[in-house]
Formats: structure tokens, C-alpha cells, sequence
């Protein structure tokens, strides 16, 4: 099963990831965990230019293709293998993210993102996405230390994007699923745990 957790800036994917880790563990299954960007030594350094070298400029496609290039080393490398060995793989974002951030949030054309991500990753698709929403201004107050490059733009890109999960949400709802992030953490857990639960093998 490919578990992918989504969900703007700040709305608690972290510790989230790191409970079903452990609720899927304890079901007797084996995890392997993933970021987007990253998780392999050539997604590692697209992601620090990604989001960490403010000083260079990157136009929308470029920051695209950049993202595509890194998730598909990390499917090759990781997702696919993990999944053909009976695994269970759980991402921190996926190419939802790069549809939302860089289709909604930058104004690029949305179906010609998924298509583009459709090659990159061999038609690879998560079974189960789950966005953790929350309001901005929730979410502003979350994010702590140095803000990388997507948490630095205004306040009006963070609404397109948040608008933009809900959107994509409503066109998949068999394979996204938003979960509002307001509540407690073990609240949410046990809303996103209801959603895997749903779609696991037993």
C-alpha cells in the first residue's frame, strides 16, 4: 500500500507521518517512509535548491521540473521497490503537492501537471492521499524556525494552494481525502487512521 500524507504548510504532517509509522508497525507491517523532494542523494540536493537557496531565482517550470526529477529517481529507487517487495511506503507529499503548489499556487496548467507526473513516475499513483487542512493563520503559527522557500510566500499563494487541495480533493475523492487539522493530535490521527484503515490489505 503507497500512503502519501499532504496538506499546506504547517498542518501537522510531521507528527501525523510519524504516528501511523508506528499504528501500521504495530498491525504487523513493514514501513518505509519517504519525503518529497528528497529521499535519495539525488533528491536530497534538488531539495536544498528547491527550498533552501533563496538567492537563486527559479521560474515556475524549472521549480517543476526540478520536483519531477527528484520524485522520479525517489520512485525508482525507493517507492517502486518497496511496493513490489509487500511493503507498505508512506511519503511526506507526492505529486499532488507539485499540482497544487505549482498548478494552483504559481498559475501553471493543473492537467498538464499530472501529466508530466504521470511520466515521471510511470503512472505510479498513491492508493490513499491524505491532506491535513487547517486555516492560515493555524498553520502561520505553527511553523517554527527559518522559513524555506514555499512557507516565504504571502499570504494570498497559501490560500490558492489551500484552495487548490480542496479542489483536487473534490476531483479524486476516491484517492484524496481532506482531514481538518484544527483538532488534537491524537484526534486527527485517529481520523487519518480511520481513512487507511479503509484501504489496507488484511
Amino acid at each position: 500500500m503507497f500512503i502519501v500524507l499532504d496538506g499546506g504548510d504547517g498542518a501537522g504532517k510531521s507528527s501525523q507521518l510519524q504516528m501511523l509509522i508506528e499504528r501500521l508497525e504495530a498491525s504487523g507491517r513493514e514501513v518505509v517512509t519517504c519525503r518529497d523532494p528528497g529521499g535519495t542523494e539525488v533528491g536530497e540536493s534538488v531539495r536544498e535548491i528547491l527550498l533552501h537557496r533563496h538567492h537563486i531565482e527559479i521560474c515556475p517550470m524549472s521549480e517543476t521540473l526540478l520536483y519531477m526529477a527528484s520524485r522520479a529517481q525517489l520512485v525508482e529507487s525507493v517507492i517502486r521497490p518497496a511496493l513490489e517487495a509487500g511493503k507498505t511506503v508512506i511519503s511526506d507529499r507526492f505529486l499532488l503537492a507539485n499540482v497544487v503548489y505549482q498548478g494552483h499556487g504559481r498559475g501553471l496548467d493543473v492537467d498538464k501537471l499530472w501529466e508530466i507526473g504521470s511520466v515521471a513516475t510511470r503512472g505510479l499513483e498513491p492508493d490513499l492521499t491524505i491532506v491535513f487542512d487547517v486555516p492560515p493563520e493555524t498553520a502561520a503559527d505553527r511553523i517554527s524556525g527559518e522559513p524555506d522557500r514555499m512557507e516565504q510566500q504571502g499570504d494570498e499563494f497559501h490560500a490558492r494552494v489551500r484552495a487548490g487541495f480542496i479542489a483536487e480533493a473534490d476531483r479524486q475523492p476516491d484517492r484524496i481525502v481532506v482531514i481538518d487539522a484544527s483538532p488534537s493530535i491524537a484526534e486527527v490521527h485517529e481520523a487519518a487512521w480511520k481513512e487507511v484503515e479503509k484501504r489496507l490489505i488484511v
